[in-house]
């Protein structure tokens, strides 16, 4: 047997008095006996094989790479040895927000971008204009995909009915300002949707977050919001904004964002309106094993409800420049050991979802590459710009060519297929047929995404802003 490996540093048991705890009645070799057989796991089998084993403290190594094995197990099983990548830009409209949430450096406080005050704050807005002309330059390049997440500017209005509203109101706790307040418009949620639905791009936004800020002060169903939404060009919902789905540490890390029914009841109603949704889990911060598989238990519920999830996409934690950090709440984000574990878990547990997402933007190359043998099948996409995770001290890069895509996943012994959104669309890449560009974007035709001159301009630009 081998030492057992590292735990986290940051979370001492009952530092913050949770009610849950990752202790069980199970065993890990029942758990593992389980998940090895294809049967349908328990919360306690999850926590015993992501703790491999509630009994003894730290993770071991023999037992983790029995979880690993038989999550990539699981993987080529369900779909095979493709790995998939989609042509996307990251087009993020404004980091103007109040939220506060503690895991987030993304933001800039939303008082500094009004006109009467000059306090200089490194934040941006973009008019539905400016979004119009970054998609469309980036659709001419080929992507199928612009994905957008922003934060909760005060302005900010579903559409005009819903500003007429607001602006009606004489209520005091709606997060609202007029416009007029600040240096830019950011025009409404309709108007940015329909500004980035560019020559038939896919367009991926809108939040559970982003649709409670799209209703409030009115008695306006989910339903509506992203009805409404998909009228103005939405063609699917990302399920950010999830965090971890178990309110006691939602009241710690976000206690402004919206609760886990409320995020549930958002994503049901996306997914009743016929919109496809993405979901995510974001991991290694103040939480513990037990909250993970409860949020895991959460998402395979919604499934069972909806089918709308097309892939699940587990994001580690990126401690650096965060509040939770600054504060001393955490001291590090999760282990390479549980990163893993989660994957692998991952994969064990959501028997109806298909797709597990490695992403090269939290684990960096190799990491990500390592995670596609962990039970992932999916490594993210070009992102072509990517402000989230950087302004949080993520260090691994805003952009990926297909080149380099085809080179990695061809290295690791895998096949590289270019896929949409959704899935539906497929397509095989030949390793030895390059260069590679996309083809399954509205404008794309094979030519390469990414050029070398292209790439050193943004790094430029990146050491610029850094």
């Amino acid at each position: 047997m081998t030492d057992a490996g590292e735990s986290r540093p940051n979370v001492p048991r009952g530092r913050f008095g949770f009610d849950h705890v990752p202790e069980t009645d199970g065993s890990f070799e029942n758990a593992l006996a389980k998940a090895r057989a294809g049967e349908r796991l328990t919360v306690d089998d999850g926590v015993e094989l992501l703790t491999t084993g509630t009994g003894s403290p730290g993770i071991d190594r023999e037992r983790k790479e029995c979880v690993l094995e038989a999550a990539d197990r699981r993987r080529a099983e369900v779909v095979g040895e493709e790995v998939t990548f989609v042509a996307n830009l990251n087009n993020n409209v404004t980091t103007a927000c109040n939220t506060g949430c503690l895991f987030c450096n993304f933001k800039d406080r939303s008082e500094q971008f009004r006109s009467a005050n000059d306090e200089d704050h490194g934040g941006f807005t973009k008019r539905p204009a400016e979004s119009r002309e970054i998609v469309r330059e980036a659709v001419e390049r080929g992507i199928y995909e612009v994905t957008s997440v922003s934060g909760l500017h005060p302005a900010f209005a579903l559409d005009d009915e819903h500003r007429a509203l607001l602006e009606s109101s004489d209520r005091d706790d709606l997060n609202y300002r007029p416009p007029a307040e600040y240096d830019v418009d950011p025009g409404t949620y309709c108007e940015q949707i329909e500004a980035m639905s560019v020559d038939g791009v896919h367009v991926h936004s809108m939040t559970p977050e982003e649709a409670y800020h799209g209703r409030r002060g009115t008695e306006w169903s989910y339903e509506e919001v992203y009805g409404r939404l998909q009228a103005a060009g939405l063609d699917s919902v990302p399920g950010t904004a999830a965090e971890i789905l178990v309110d006691e540490v939602r009241d710690v890390i976000c206690p402004g964002k919206i609760g886990t029914d409320e995020w549930l009841e958002a994503m049901e109603a996306a997914a009743n309106v016929g919109l496809d949704v993405t979901a995510t889990i974001m991991y290694g911060h103040v939480e513990n094993e037990m909250h993970r598989v409860l949020h895991l238990k959460r998402i395979r519920e919604l499934q069972e409800r909806t089918g709308a999830i097309t892939e699940f996409v587990p994001l580690s934690f990126v401690h650096q420049e965060t509040p939770l950090y600054e504060e001393g709440m955490v001291e590090a984000g999760a282990t390479t050991d549980e990163d893993e574990l989660l994957i692998a878990v991952s994969r064990l547990f959501l028997d109806n979802i298909e797709h597990i997402q490695s992403s090269w933007v939290k684990y960096g190359d190799e990491q990500g590459l390592k995670m596609l043998s962990c039970g992932a099948d999916d490594f993210m996409g070009t992102i072509l710009s990517e402000e989230i995770t950087r302004r949080a001290g993520g260090e691994f890069g805003q952009v990926r060519s297909f080149d380099e895509y085809v080179e990695m996943i061809d290295a690791i012994g895998r096949v590289p297929v270019e896929r949409s959104t959704d899935y539906r669309q497929r397509r095989r890449i030949d390793p030895d047929d390059g260069p590679h560009g996309p083809e399954l974007g509205p404008e794309a035709d094979g030519t390469p995404l990414v050029d070398p001159e292209w790439l050193d301009d943004a790094a430029g630009a990146t050491s610029a802003d850094d």
